[in-house]
Parts: C-alpha cells; structure tokens; sequence
C-alpha cells in the first residue's frame, strides 16, 4: 500500500478558482454569496473578475469561498474534527461520499446565519475583570503603551550612562567595554 495520499476524490482537484466562481455564481448568483460567506467582494461591485482578483490575494477567503463550494454547492457531508483543520484544497473526502446536487439557498437563510453570528459575537465579551487587570498591570489600555525606545538610540545611552552615579560608570567603564550597553 502506498503512503501517498490520493485527493483525486476531493471535488477542487482540477477545478480552478475562476472556474469554481463561474460555476457557484451561476447556481447562486452574488446575493446568496454574500448572505453566506460575508465577504465583499460579492456585494460592492460584484464581478466574476474583481471577485477572482480578490480572492487570489487573500487566502482565508479563498478558502471560505472554496469550503462553501464543497458543502453548499457540492452537498458534501462535513468534514471531520481533524480534517476540518486543514484548508479545503487539502482535505481527504472518502471514497464512499460523492458530490451531489447543489443545495437550494436563499438569501433570507443566508441573512438569517449572519445575524445568528452577529448575535454569537456580540455575547463574546471578555470579562470587566480580565480587562481591567490588564490596564493595572501594563498601566492603561492596550492603545495607549509606549513602546521602548531602541538601545542604539543616542537618548537612550545618554539617560543609561547619566543616571549612575558618577563614580560607578568611571570604574565600571574601565573593567568593562560593554558597560555602558547594559
């Protein structure tokens, strides 16, 4: 037996992204896609190429756009714990699962997922608790920290080297060459 993995079976060996987004946009049309997959690209200035443009570019909806192919578009049951994990491309569909029939959608269903995230979401909060621990120990909100200045600064070795005693720097200078990095 061969250890090579076969993705034969996986329903995106061979099918390229422009052809993958001919056919979903023809089944489903750029309403639909945008009620699903909320992605933009679908709603402001909807085409097969600037969709196509963008997508190329950026992975995460690539793969998005390539998992509702398999799922929506191809009918295919959902991929286990482990092989969801990978991307889309990736993934080993068993022998026994064959694509079916594209999935009727609408985009009241669609709408409907997006406020059901929407809601999810906006129940994510973290803690006052954990916040407000974090502002005492970094001395205030995340925004606002400075951020250290760098070691080969002029202002830097100039604060370093005046804020010890003048004695300590002579001494240490001349034991040490490196004294007046630390």
């Amino acid at each position: 037996m061969s250890d090579e993995i076969n993705y034969q079976n996986n329903p995106l060996n061979g099918v390229g992204l422009k052809k993958m987004l001919e056919e979903i946009v023809a089944q489903y049309g750029f309403d639909i896609l945008f009620a699903y997959l909320s992605i933009n690209c679908f709603k402001t200035n909807a085409s097969i190429e600037s969709s196509f443009k963008f997508l190329k570019k950026t992975q995460w909806a690539r793969e998005k756009v390539e998992a509702f192919y398999l799922y929506q578009y191809k009918s295919l049951p959902r991929a286990s714990a482990k092989q969801f994990e990978l991307p889309p491309r990736d993934r080993i569909i068993p022998d026994d699962q064959v694509p079916g029939e594209p999935k009727v959608l609408c985009v009241e269903d669609g709408l409907r997922m997006q406020e059901n995230r929407a809601k999810k979401a906006s129940e994510y909060k973290p803690k006052k608790n954990q916040n407000s621990r974090f502002k005492e120990r970094n001395g205030g909100s995340k925004n606002t920290q400075s951020r250290k200045p760098s070691p080969y600064s002029s202002s830097r070795s100039e604060t370093r080297t005046s804020s010890k005693p003048k004695e300590q720097s002579d001494t240490s200078s001349s034991d040490d060459p490196w004294a007046n990095w630390r």
